[in-house]
């Protein structure tokens, strides 16, 4: 029987990974950190690495150890309802309410955008959403051999595109790094780390997990504790070639500052780059390859969500059906702009993280609590309930003032040891873990009676 995939296995999978996780937001979300961070980069940095490339390992890892068969069966630890309403809010996210529509703004705001200029850009952006989407929902339908096709071509060219501007801007830097904005003067990395949130791939490390344990399998691993051995080896390869682009994506944001004070988002960081050194042919340029790139994230992204609500309601509507109603929702959504997007996923996943987090961590540390559900369900509902203070913090300040939610804002600010970081959830966590522990402690202790 097979215990470890070959070295050419290994490379297959792990580059396989790396195509799942990267879409729009391992550009942009780095570039922006380093536009922001400035001489802070290095603590920035690490913390982006943190979130952005060590949870997503943990997750598809946690998959693996628990030997669970995907990301509902992982959660249903909880509780069967938690786990159905976890799955759905978590593929929603990756899949048509954030990550695919901004797919499609992310090439439209480098490409398109700069040569439409601010008074064409709604019709531009329907126009190319539209065009973009019903491409997404044509290949979604038959997805298998095309997935495999593009990602073979596609990734390599635009890696190979991406770093002919990378070398370009590092080889050329400018004569000072800039001072630090906002938070990071005084906290790069955790607003490195909240900023690794918003690439999204913890939560798709959750996903994917499962698909890289059914291909280790398929290559003739099959006892437990290899598979779950591969999984975390292949993902560890995947990952580290992801923290090499972080780094060089963020020392290309620390340089857009010397070019230009102003930019909105990282996908006006990477035109602007693009355009200062190679004129209007380097944008259109990256831009094409950006959209071939995300082209193939979204079909596959498409593809997960309809394939895993399908199986989540049988009864419900085919494959297909779902297939075309998130293309459909991906580009009404994706019409809102790439800012908007932005700003309103941020609460969703300072609400979904601390939540994704817990279960990763106790996935990798349940076998020494026998995955009591107890423990499970206090250190989950400790944490929701104060993430959902997180939640309210992040919403754009019109939504907080609209909904009055000033009090409760304040009231955590106070009282939540770490809110100010973002991590009010963590002692909370702790003190449900502390409790569930020592009460499957006493009711052993009084079953041993």
């Amino acid at each position: 029987m097979k215990s470890k995939l070959t070295p050419k296995e290994m490379v297959l999978v792990a580059t396989m990974l790396f195509g799942m996780f990267f879409g729009a937001g391992n550009l942009i979300f780095p570039a922006y950190l380093g536009r922001q961070a400035g001489t802070s980069v290095w603590p920035a940095i690490a913390g982006l690495l943190v979130t952005g490339v060590g949870l997503p390992l943990l997750g598809v890892a946690a998959i693996g150890i628990t030997r669970s068969d995907g990301l509902l069966s992982l959660s249903q630890k909880v509780s069967r309802p938690y786990g159905v309403c976890f799955t759905c809010a978590l593929y929603l996210t990756i899949g048509p309410f954030f990550a695919i529509p901004r797919c499609a703004t992310v090439p439209f705001t480098l490409g398109v955008e700069p040569l439409v200029g601010a008074e064409g850009s709604s019709l531009a952006l329907a126009l190319f959403s539209l065009a973009f989407f019903a491409i997404v929902a044509a290949l979604s339908l038959r997805p298998a051999s095309i997935l495999t096709s593009i990602g073979r071509t596609l990734t390599p060219l635009f890696l190979l595109s991406f770093g002919v501007l990378a070398v370009t801007v590092l080889l050329r830097p400018a004569a000072m790094a800039p001072e630090p904005l906002g938070s990071y003067r005084s906290n790069p990395f955790f607003s490195g780390f909240l900023e690794g949130y918003n690439t999204m791939d913890a939560l798709a490390g959750l996903a994917f997990g499962i698909v890289v344990i059914n291909v280790i399998r398929g290559s003739g691993v099959t006892r437990p504790e290899a598979v779950a051995a591969n999984t975390v080896l292949s993902g560890l390869f995947s990952c580290l070639i992801m923290a090499g682009i972080y780094i060089v994506v963020t020392f290309m944001g620390v340089q857009s500052r010397a070019i230009s004070a102003e930019a909105a988002n990282g996908g006006e960081v990477l035109s602007l780059l693009a355009n200062h050194h190679y004129g209007t042919a380097g944008t259109l340029i990256l831009a094409v390859t950006v959209t071939l790139a995300c082209l193939k994230t979204s079909v596959g992204l498409v593809t997960s969500c309809a394939e895993t609500f399908v199986a989540m309601f049988p009864k419900g509507p085919g494959y297909k059906v779902w297939a075309l109603l998130f293309s459909g929702l991906s580009f009404l959504i994706a019409n809102l702009g790439l800012t908007a997007i932005l700003n309103w996923s941020l609460p969703v996943l300072m609400l979904l993280y601390p939540l994704a987090i817990t279960l990763i961590l106790l996935g990798h540390t349940g076998r020494w609590f026998g995955h009591d559900p107890l423990v499970y369900r206090l250190v989950t509902g400790l944490t929701l309930a104060v993430a959902l203070f997180d939640f309210f913090g992040a919403l754009p300040a019109g939504a907080a003032a609209s909904l009055r939610l000033e009090g409760a804002i304040g009231f955590a600010k106070a009282y939540l040891p770490l809110y100010g970081l973002g991590l009010g959830w963590v002692c909370p966590a702790a003190v449900g873990l502390a409790l569930g522990l020592t009460l499957r402690w006493a009711r052993s202790r009084k079953a041993a009676r």
